[in-house]
């Protein structure tokens, strides 16, 4: 399994660095990539992206969708209109679950 894992990473990263060299340079105009800078791109993007996978993330927010589901079979109507109406005030009507309850004198930006 831990081969099959690293050996995943080494064909990515040449991936990365093909693609990066086949067609960036002709578009962007940007230099060409060694591996070792392919490969601390896919480490990059993993620290600002959180790719490759679910991984710990998936199941925290697994967890939080479960509390949150579970959190709303508790209350009672009024308590889920109250938190409706807190979510819209912090929020804003555009991120309502259901887009034909917004008012029409809204402007997109």
């Amino acid at each position: 399994m831990v081969t099959f894992f690293i050996a995943a990473i080494l064909l990515f990263t040449a991936v990365v660095m093909g693609l990066w060299n086949a067609i960036l340079p002709a578009v962007l105009g940007v230099k060409t990539i060694t591996y070792i800078q392919a490969l601390g791109i896919l480490v990059l993007s993993k620290i600002l992206f959180g790719g490759f996978g679910r991984g710990w993330r998936g199941a925290r927010s697994h967890e939080w969708k479960q509390k949150m589901k579970d959190k709303w079979e508790t209350m009672t109507p009024e308590q889920r209109e109250q938190f409706k109406s807190e979510w819209k005030n912090r929020c804003g009507a555009r991120w309502s679950m259901n887009p034909q309850n917004r008012t029409s004198d809204q402007t997109t930006p």
